[in-house]
């Protein structure tokens, strides 16, 4: 096996091959990526079990072959290589295959273990797979709107991902930890196909996120315990997880009775500074609405407290809401807008975060106890 690739090409790759791989232990099969050198084209896969990445680069092949070598060892060498074209060719040491991994032109050589491909996992083939495309840049929203908000817990392990789902002619994406919940939903005039209503690892969610140009459609196929995405030279898949749901239209307000709305860069700062005096285990910050100044309030009781106050537009009496500083700031994160409205009923019940004005996302946060 010999081949010759672009230095920065493959980089590219490679680092997402990491992203995915989720133990760095040298003599475990799944800390390797897979090579095909074959007509010209090199196939990389990676894999932890959950979740399978496979991609195309053209190479300069010699000698066709397949072999797995060290994800992070070969970044490592990769990333003190000099740019430009490396050659990588399969020798025989001490009844041992290694790669010889060398610069075309400058001399510079590296030995790296190879381990044969016969333990590597297969991966599940999405043949006759009734995929469905949408818009890159409308699912990279949805994702980017939902994912932080799974549980961590993994005794409900029914909350550790995101939930897709079908209604009518709309996507919905919804996440929920039990104490908060973030939701979005895109209709798609062109439809989109049936699926199973299905629990996505945020894990695969993020890494298509992150990959995904925002120009251009991405394919989806869900069946059989799997999700499957094909977008630009990638193709990716992940075991669903199996459980169910919670049932979340219950926890979406059909009508609430007052909402205030503030300057999202004001809020930013208001909170930034609160979190200082911030409890962290408890993570309370008491919000206090009055016509025209929101009041934020952090205690500590070791330690004293903040107080700041921004302009608010409210009319209504004044209320008192304690909640979560971290779950009103991990939307404010992701939320691409100047305005950001609450909506409420009562200090104990839901509040809805939304941007203003109104998107296809929002996100429900539950009040804590005031003391």
């Amino acid at each position: 096996m010999k081949f010759t690739f672009d230095r920065n090409s493959m980089i590219n790759e490679i680092s997402i091959a990491q992203e995915i791989i989720s133990t760095k232990s040298a003599i475990s099969i799944l800390s390797n990526v897979l090579f095909i050198a074959q007509n010209n084209t090199l196939t990389i896969k990676a894999t932890d079990i959950k979740v399978n990445f496979e991609t195309k680069i053209p190479v300069e092949i010699e000698e066709e072959g397949s072999t797995t070598v060290f994800c992070d060892k070969f970044l490592g060498i990769l990333s003190v290589l000099d740019e430009g074209e490396i050659v990588f060719e399969l020798q025989q040491k001490d009844n041992q295959t290694v790669a010889l991994i060398r610069h075309s032109t400058k001399k510079n050589k590296f030995q790296l273990k190879c381990t044969s491909q016969d333990k590597f996992p297969e991966f599940p083939i999405a043949e006759k797979v009734p995929f469905f495309e949408v818009p890159s840049k409308e699912i990279k929203k949805m994702i980017s709107q939902t994912s932080f908000a799974v549980s961590a817990d993994e005794t409900r392990y029914f909350m550790n991902g995101v939930y897709f789902e079908k209604r009518d002619n709309k996507l919905v994406l919804v996440a929920t930890d039990g104490r908060r919940l973030a939701y979005a939903s895109k209709e798609f005039p062109e439809g989109i196909a049936d699926f199973p209503a299905a629990i996505v690892h945020p894990k695969v969610l993020n890494i298509v996120a992150k990959h995904l140009s925002d120009e251009g459609n991405i394919s989806i196929a869900i069946v059989d315990k799997m999700i499957f995405f094909r977008f630009q030279n990638y193709e990716l898949s992940s075991t669903l997880i199996d459980g169910q749901f919670p049932n979340y239209m219950r926890v979406i307000p059909e009508s609430q009775s007052y909402s205030f709305q503030v300057q999202k860069s004001d809020l930013i700062g208001a909170l930034k500074k609160t979190a200082v005096m911030v409890d962290k285990k408890a993570g309370r910050v008491f919000f206090n609405i009055c016509p025209g100044v929101l009041r934020l309030t952090s205690q500590e009781s070791d330690s004293g407290d903040a107080e700041v106050e921004i302009p608010c537009e409210f009319a209504g009496d004044e209320i008192t809401i304690a909640m979560n500083y971290k779950y009103i700031e991990e939307p404010l994160r992701v939320m691409d807008v100047e305005r950001i409205k609450f909506e409420f009923s009562g200090e104990m019940k839901a509040v809805t975060m939304l941007p203003e004005p109104a998107e296809d996302y929002f996100h429900i946060i539950m009040p804590m106890q005031m003391a």
